[in-house]
């Protein structure tokens, strides 16, 4: 493949609405109308969490990877394995830059949880911290995926969301996070590399992600137990994946649907209540 190729392929596609799409969310519940919802500061954020976010988060994450991921078979076919190209590494750069735009456009509500995003999105891989090899912060800080919804909220309504819904979105992310590294706990072992998953094991990481998501369920039944509800899907799933004989290398590719959907559900709610109250 030419480098748009290969940069298409970095930046995940499959996985693109995992931070533009809790924009979309965050900017629904804050809008007061319509028009709110394709102001230019709303689609200006949505614009660059569907891309140059994602170009900017995975391919950090490859270049710091790139001894570990020659061994990951989950690169054989759905990713791309880093091969020291300077293009690339000047694109993920700008891709960075683009992102610092976005304080000059954003009230000042909205900026701690777009630093907070930046920062986690780039310590997440790479040193000195690099939470993804310290059991736990690496589960923690993928948080990171709920605050361009948050900035988004912030930016739209002039204030914060609900508490219980910024925490809610928190426990959310942590249980996909330590979800999709359960294909990798073999790889991540053989390169002795720690995660909340090698820890664990497979069944325990099962348990883990069922937990965070059910108390992702509870923290927004007290925003919306309608909202709570609507979550309870994420414990039900894992625990029918856990107990059947599907490989959790192939549900891991599930799970982009079931967060679309979700999303799709919660938007339209959102959307119900800005139109007919």
């Amino acid at each position: 493949m030419g480098r748009l190729g290969y940069l298409l392929k970095l930046s995940r596609p499959r996985f693109w609405f995992y931070l533009a799409g809790p924009v979309v969310v965050g900017v629904a519940f804050a809008a007061d109308s319509v028009s709110e919802l394709f102001a230019p500061l709303a689609l200006a954020l949505f614009g660059y969490f569907l891309v140059p976010g994602n170009v900017l988060l995975y391919g950090v994450n490859d270049v710091f990877d790139a001894d570990i991921d020659a061994k990951n078979p989950k690169k054989d076919d759905k990713e791309v394995r880093f091969g020291g190209d300077s293009v690339v590494v000047a694109v993920v750069v700008v891709s960075g830059l683009l992102g610092l735009a976005l304080f000059a456009v954003t009230p000042r509500v909205a900026w701690v949880w777009l630093a907070a995003h930046f920062f986690l999105a780039i310590e997440y891989s790479a040193p000195p911290l690099r939470f993804k090899t310290t059991p736990l912060l690496d589960s923690i800080s993928n948080g990171l995926y709920v605050l361009p919804g948050v900035a988004a909220y912030a930016a739209v309504a002039g204030e914060n969301p609900p508490l219980s819904a910024v925490l809610g979105g928190w426990l959310w992310t942590m249980g996909m996070h330590t979800f999709s590294a359960i294909p990798d706990i073999e790889p991540d072992r053989e390169a002795g590399i720690r995660t909340t998953a090698t820890v664990l094991g497979e069944a325990r990481t099962y348990a883990y992600c069922a937990g965070c998501w059910l108390a992702a369920a509870l923290a927004f039944a007290a925003v919306d137990l309608r909202i709570g509800l609507l979550l309870i899907a994420y414990p039900v799933v894992v625990f029918a994946i856990y107990w059947s004989d599907v490989d959790v290398s192939r549900a891991y590719w599930w799970y982009p649907v079931l967060n679309t959907g979700v999303g799709m559900v919660l938007t339209m709610g959102a959307l119900w209540r800005l139109l007919y109250g």
